[in-house]
């Protein structure tokens, strides 16, 4: 074959199939859920909702208090674990069995980490929720590398960080709960809850999102928690005080919100966890009823409109209804057993910029060739 034609074959087949990675998950994706007060991991099938398996089993390698959940290129599961100082960490265990690697990450003053993300320029950043910072480690080795951000206790400042979400622009967005630490403890003086976006080069950060007005189904407080990328290119975020809102990512403007009370209480009995999504634009949520015991549930909604999706015989957007499998769930991923964990949206968008670049850089060398 002609080594030109050759060539940008190669680089327009690299940079589609990065792209389809962003926009697709393998058919038989299941979902992941932490179970911040079992201590564990769970496997539901996505398709049925039915309950398959413990994929990480209670304590594991020391897991603690769950949260976040990640997968790295190198195929692991990548696992926030900790509630203080002493037993905070980013545990990794293998990506298709669950077992136990090793501690990844740790050290640098983290503690209780909520959120964690690969970065484009390689590294994990952490959000430390009991010192109001995030961190960030070598993505290969977890050796401690720098405190990326930290807070000032002022409104609009990196109060209580939660999640967080590299978007194709390049900045990091961080949802923050308006909580204050001090002394490695939790205080709530009234700040608000936010998004905050992250310039990479100079650190600097912007709100993004302000605090927006409760929900009428809430205690009458906001707490931003999860974040997710739709595939029409914007941002969910959901509350854990109830509701999913969907905002233009471009100019921060609120598009459309998604109830989330599924105990159909006021206020509601339920809280909302992590986000993510799945294959047709299918959204995903996990929520707890404080009054069972922090029993768990499964929502699920259509991304593109909003409303909601429930499984056959359930209502409102209940996919898979409280159950003692789900034990104060938090976050949420896919992975597909039989082929190869389902790359978190920033990796995803890693691959179709390396890809883009590589027929750029293509390009280039060709013209070059032309013109000597």
């Amino acid at each position: 074959m002609n080594n030109n034609i050759f060539g940008l074959s190669f680089s327009i087949v690299f940079g589609a199939a990065s792209a389809f990675c962003l926009g697709t998950l393998p058919a038989n994706a299941n979902l992941l859920i932490s179970n911040t007060t079992g201590n564990n991991v769970v496997l539901f099938d996505k398709q049925n909702g039915q309950f398959l398996k413990d994929f990480i089993t209670s304590g594991s390698g020391g897991l603690i208090s769950p949260d976040d959940l990640n997968f790295g290129q190198d195929g692991n599961l990548y696992v926030s674990s900790g509630n203080n100082p002493s037993n905070s960490a980013i545990l990794r265990y293998d990506g298709k069995t669950g077992k136990f690697i090793d501690v990844f990450a740790s050290g640098g003053g983290l503690s209780r980490p909520y959120g964690a993300t690969f970065g484009p320029d390689g590294f994990l950043y952490v959000s430390s929720f009991l010192t109001d910072q995030i961190l960030r480690y070598n993505g290969t080795t977890g050796q401690f590398i720098d405190v990326f951000a930290a807070g000032n206790g002022l409104s609009g400042g990196l109060n209580g960080p939660n999640d967080l979400l590299f978007a194709p622009d390049g900045s990091l967005y961080v949802t923050t709960q308006g909580s204050i630490a001090v002394d490695n403890e939790a205080t709530f003086p009234g700040l608000p809850s936010q998004v905050l976006r992250f310039d990479l080069a100079t650190k600097t950060s912007t709100v993004f999102i302000d605090q927006p007005t409760p929900s009428p189904d809430s205690f009458g407080f906001v707490s931003f928690l999860g974040l997710a990328l739709g595939p029409d290119g914007n941002l969910f975020v959901s509350d854990f005080a109830n509701d999913i809102r969907h905002y233009n990512l471009q100019t921060g403007e609120l598009i459309n919100i998604l109830s989330t009370n599924y105990t159909g209480t006021v206020p509601s009995n339920n809280f909302i966890g992590n986000l993510a999504f799945g294959a047709n634009n299918t959204l995903y949520t996990v929520g707890f009823d404080f009054t069972q015991n922090n029993k768990g549930a499964i929502l699920r909604y259509n991304g593109a409109t909003g409303a909601p999706f429930p499984s056959q015989g359930n209502s409102n957007a209940i996919f898979v209804p409280t159950t003692d499998k789900l034990s104060r769930p938090i976050g949420i991923a896919f992975v597909d057993q039989n082929l190869a964990p389902v790359p978190e949206a920033s990796t995803s968008i890693g691959l179709l910029s390396l890809g883009v670049l590589f027929s750029i850089s293509w390009l280039k060398r060709e013209q070059v060739k032309r013109n000597t």
